[in-house]
């Protein structure tokens, strides 16, 4: 017979399998919406019996939630569709012209969101942080009393120290050395965690990612964050390259011309000096809180300055971005923020400079492509990110 020792290893093991297999299990159910218990036993290599129980599971703990059911095209009994269940996560993001906080559930629905514009630029942390949180709590308050947060990120314009909490330097906010967590905890539920990131490396998520554990268009690329600076993230198999201390991607402060202007980093000729949202409105001749479709309008009405920005900046984005492609051989680029607005503009030149800057364009060229339009993009990768511990582990949510 088995001794106590040989049965307490089955055990553990026993509960490795298990924990595996739930998640495995519910990353099905979010890659694929709409899978029934036998899709999932199909995809998974596991038996009827055993994904049906363990899909069982997710359902008790609201991580799956079951549809209307679906008559079978023969005979048989019909098919219960599942979705991605009801958690949610709390995304916050402090931008120098917009403080947003945003709700999703699993599925990567926004629940709600509440968006505060103004110009937080060399702002009071503490003011701008307890303006933050009343936005939070403002939507958090009205969330049912049966909906469970299970995370909450925030998303910065800087360099973060994520394991000790702590934004480092944020050069276009003016702060450094700085702890939010306390500002925001009193909003949270207790024992609930705030996560600071990169606005750039939490917006890249959102293209990686079309949803919690859902596939996005793209799984490698280069993500430009286009503000009054200019974030970066370098995405390898849809997973961000932070570096070793996780500060890595600033392609925002990649040197374009060492004689150019200064630059709030403390360098010179930044990339951001040519082609951040501020650089080109002014290089336009436009006021600095102008929308890109207005410098977009322009140049297509034939207005020469605005015509130079955009060139200017397609030239800056060329040098700086063939730098980068040329180390890291990944040469799609995907522009978001006030670039992503102006990816028509700048594709033409941008793709031309590259073509000649990049030594593999000959075999592959490089692409340029949008992420669209979406309103701080990084408080919702904050969000996903969260969903990624459930995904990850979700028996530790199951009670």
């Amino acid at each position: 017979m088995p001794g106590p020792e040989s049965a307490s290893r089955e055990g553990a093991r026993q509960s490795t399998l298990r924990t595996t297999n739930l998640a495995l299990t519910l990353r099905t159910v979010c890659a694929v919406p709409l899978s029934s218990r036998a899709d999932v036993a199909a995809a998974t290599g596991m038996s009827r019996a055993t994904a049906a129980r363990l899909v069982d599971e997710l359902v008790a703990a609201g991580l799956v939630n079951e549809v209307g059911r679906v008559l079978p095209a023969r005979r048989g009994r019909p098919a219960t569709p599942l979705v991605p269940g009801s958690p949610l996560a709390l995304g916050l993001q402090v931008d120098v012209g917009l403080l947003t906080a945003r709700v999703l559930d699993l599925g990567g629905r926004v629940v709600a969101e509440a968006v505060e514009e103004g110009t937080f630029v060399a702002g009071d942390p503490a003011d701008t942080l307890t303006r933050l949180a009343g936005l939070a709590a403002g939507i958090l308050d009205a969330l049912p009393a049966d909906r469970r947060l299970i995370g909450a990120g925030l998303a910065l314009p800087g360099i973060v120290d994520e394991a000790a909490g702590v934004l480092l330097r944020a050069p276009n906010l003016g702060w450094s050395d700085l702890r939010p967590a306390p500002f925001l905890r009193d909003v949270l539920p207790p024992g609930l965690d705030l996560r600071l990131g990169n606005e750039a490396d939490l917006a890249a998520r959102t293209v990686a990612e079309a949803a919690p554990g859902r596939l996005g268009a793209h799984r490698d690329f280069l993500y430009l964050s286009g503000q009054i600076g200019i974030g970066g993230a370098a995405v390898l198999d849809g997973r961000v390259m932070a570096g070793r201390s996780g500060w890595a991607g600033e392609i925002g402060h990649v040197c374009v011309d060492p004689a150019g202007p200064a630059c709030r980093c403390g360098s010179t000729g930044c990339l951001e000096q040519y082609a951040g949202r501020h650089a080109l409105m002014t290089a336009a001749a436009l006021p600095l809180d102008a929308a890109p479709g207005e410098l977009a309008a322009r140049a297509a009405a034939g207005d020469p300055a605005a015509r130079r920005a955009l060139g200017i900046a397609a030239h800056a984005l060329g040098v700086a971005l063939a730098g980068v492609i040329n180390v890291l051989d990944i040469p799609t680029v995907v522009l978001g923020g006030s670039l992503g607005e102006l990816t028509e503009q700048l594709r033409p030149e941008l793709e031309d400079s590259l073509s000649r800057r990049v030594l593999s364009a000959r075999w592959r060229r490089p692409t340029i492509e949008s992420a669209g339009r979406a309103v701080a993009a990084g408080a919702t990768g904050a969000a996903f990110r969260a969903f990624a511990d459930v995904l990850a582990n979700p028996s530790r949510y199951l009670g």
